[in-house]
């Protein structure tokens, strides 16, 4: 039976929140997003501080124009950049079966 020939009901979303497969669904995304999200304000904070303390250091030259303050802020973009790549990456390979599968309880349309 699909959704479309039955109502998926408020109970049907309790049992689904109650399930194993969504508690290990939300353990993961967790302990994927935490982690990264600390990681990188983290490295922000360490990018803010460089630049109000260290004058100095990040106005040092590399070539030409190029000072350490502009390639530090420019690993921003990169450090966002990969952070989404590693994102997908495990949410392919982590939760995505996971959701698949309780979204095939849900729903109950084949794979």
């Amino acid at each position: 039976m699909t959704v479309s020939e039955r109502e998926v009901t408020d109970e049907v979303w309790t049992d689904v929140h109650r399930s194993a497969d969504f508690a290990e669904l939300r353990r993961r995304l967790r302990g994927f997003v935490f982690p990264m999200t600390g990681l990188f304000l983290g490295w922000y904070l360490l990018y803010v501080l460089l630049a109000d303390y260290a004058h100095g250091f990040m106005a040092t030259k590399l070539v030409g124009n190029i000072n350490v303050g502009l390639v530090l802020g420019l690993l921003q973009f990169v450090s966002t950049f990969a952070i989404t790549a590693l994102y997908v990456r495990f949410a392919n390979r982590n939760l995505d079966p996971v959701a698949d599968r309780l979204r095939y309880e849900v729903e109950g349309e084949s794979r």
